[in-house]
Formats: C-alpha cells, sequence, structure tokens
C-alpha cells in the first residue's frame, strides 16, 4: 500500500540530542513497513525545534544588535532540515542494516495557505518550550506574544494555524515516491506560504502537521494514512472511570464524539479532524491512529483506531 506516516513530537524530542537518540528508536517500526513492502512517506511535527530555533535568534539579537532578524518561516525551513537530516539518516541505516537498498532523502517542502485564512486573526498552535505562568507574562509584556496553558505542562507561545490549501512541491514528491525512494516531506506541517503572481511568500505560522500529512495524503493518492500519537488507540471519557478505547470509528460517530467533547482541541482533537478529511477525500481510504511501535500491527488491523467513511 501507499502510506503516508504523521510523526508526532514524542518521536523526536526537545533537544538535537536528545533527538538524534530517539529518530533510531522511531526508525525501526517505520522500516517494518517498508520491510513489509508499503511505499512510504514521512511527515513530522516540529513544535519544540522551530520554537527552540526562533528562541536562539531572538536571543542572540538581544545581545548583538548587528544579527538579523529572521522570519518564522525560514526558521521552519530550518527545522526541516535538521529534523530531515536525523531522520533520513536513522531510516538509512536501519534499512542498511536489513540490507534494503532504498534512498532516502528529505525536501523542504512549502505548503500553501490563504493568507486571509481566520486563523491568522486567533493564534491558536503551541510552539517552543514551556514556560511558568510568570514567565509567559514576562515575555508576553517584552515582546507581544500570546502564551496559553498547554496539557497541564505549561504556557507555551502560540502563532496562527492556518489550513492547507496545497502542497507547491507535490509533483517531485509523487515522482520519488513512484520511483520506489524513501521520503521525508512536509515537516513540521512545511512551510506555510501563500501565492502572489509566481511568487511563494511566507508566514508567521505553523500549520499543523497532522493536517498537512492529510493533505499530502490526499495528493499522493495514498491508501493510508497514519497518525502517530502517544497512545495506541482513541478513547472516549479519556482518563475517566468510563473510559473506552476505541478500535474504529466512522465519521458520524465521529463528529458525535466531538460534539461532546470528548477529544482535547491541543493534542487528540486535530488528529481525529485531519483523519476525517483524509478518509472523506476519497472512497476507501482509511487513517490509523495508533502509537509508533503498533503501526505495523495496526495496518493489519490488530490494534489502533481506523477512520473511515462508512
Amino acid at each position: 500500500m501507499k502510506i503516508v506516516i504523521a510523526l508526532g513530537g514524542n518521536a523526536l524530542g526537545n533537544s538535537p540530542k536528545e533527538q538524534l537518540e530517539l529518530v533510531k528508536e522511531s526508525a525501526r517500526p517505520i522500516v517494518d513497513l517498508i520491510e513489509e513492502g508499503h511505499d512510504v512517506i514521512i511527515a513530522h511535527g516540529n513544535g519544540p525545534q522551530v520554537g527552540m530555533i526562533n528562541l536562539a535568534f531572538e536571543e542572540s539579537k538581544s545581545v548583538n544588535s548587528k544579527i538579523p532578524e529572521v522570519p518564522f518561516a525560514e526558521c521552519n525551513a530550518m527545522s526541516q532540515g535538521y529534523i530531515g537530516y536525523h531522520l533520513q539518516n536513522a531510516l538509512r541505516e536501519e534499512m542498511l542494516t536489513r540490507g534494503l537498498e532504498k534512498s532516502v532523502a528529505t525536501v523542504v517542502t512549502q505548503v500553501i495557505v490563504d493568507k486571509n485564512d481566520q486563523a491568522f486573526e486567533n493564534p491558536t498552535k503551541p510552539i517552543g518550550s514551556f514556560y511558568s505562568l510568570e514567565e509567559a507574562r514576562a515575555i508576553e509584556a517584552a515582546k507581544g506574544y500570546r502564551f496559553v496553558e498547554d496539557s497541564g505542562r505549561g504556557y507555551r507561545r502560540v502563532v496562527a494555524s492556518p489550513k492547507p490549501i496545497d502542497i507547491a512541491e507535490i509533483s517531485i514528491l509523487s515522482s520519488l515516491m513512484d520511483s520506489g525512494h524513501i521520503v521525508i516531506a512536509v515537516g513540521g506541517g512545511g512551510i506555510p506560504v501563500y501565492r502572489d503572481g509566481f511568487r511563494l511568500i511566507g508566514l508567521d505560522a505553523v500549520i499543523d502537521k497532522d493536517f498537512a500529512s492529510s493533505k499530502l495524503a490526499e495528493k499522493l493518492d495514498a491508501d493510508y494514512l497514519i497518525i502517530l500519537t502517544a497512545v495506541e488507540r482513541v478513547a472516549i471519557n479519556f482518563g475517566q472511570e468510563n473510559e473506552e478505547w476505541l478500535s474504529e470509528l466512522d465519521i458520524a460517530t465521529a463528529n458525535k464524539y466531538i460534539g461532546e467533547g470528548h477529544f482535547a482541541p491541543g493534542s487528540m482533537l486535530p488528529k481525529i479532524e485531519a483523519a476525517k478529511e483524509f478518509a472523506l477525500s476519497k472512497k476507501g481510504r482509511k487513517a490509523l491512529i495508533t502509537s509508533l511501535s503498533k503501526a505495523s500491527e495496526g495496518i493489519r488491523g490488530e490494534t489502533g483506531t481506523v477512520i473511515e467513511d462508512k
């Protein structure tokens, strides 16, 4: 099958050193799918990484005013490069260890959005490091950033998260995949750009990697979109006595559970919404939400939560 894998941020860590170790673990279940004969293209998050890069430039400029401003779109491109560098080398090493002779490469990818998307009026996408309330308020006062509390773990800066419309490099991604190469693309949701004549102009925003992965899977005519996360299955009443783990979801039931507020906006909700979008884009397409270590079992129907339009 043709599979798009959306790799969660938990598989990448919060620093280059941590990431270099974690991607070795992440590569194994992905190569399991490759070894089984599937055509695979990999997307990934970049929330901590792009925030770290952006903050490094800002802190440097506060020390040395001669250091230029670096727009957020460029920070996004940098994060794609260094995450891809680690991930492609880990995949290459794991494949060669198993005797698989396949090329793997990262494509710095631009994802087209509407510059008038309402998301720019209401930034919601957390990026970068976690701060205490006092630290967040101090940075808000100094820089004008907006912070929100993120899943009980502290406060993070938020930026706009527009919906993806198209993928600028889709032709080359399709050609590489059809030629049997392993590709890493739309890293961090892709670099958000809008069209202005023949130009593509970057924006200060972060596209949700699950929505970008769904658009990528749609454009590549993939059979499966696998959204990898920290849990093996999707649950309703999560963390409560009546918690229920789900093996499948049709669109109507997913909408019902969304309306009842079962899925947290900052974590599971965008995964469910992205899975729905892909399942609805063409009859027969399926999305799977599961943990990294269970991806192969999920494809075989042994675990995970499958979302499809029945």
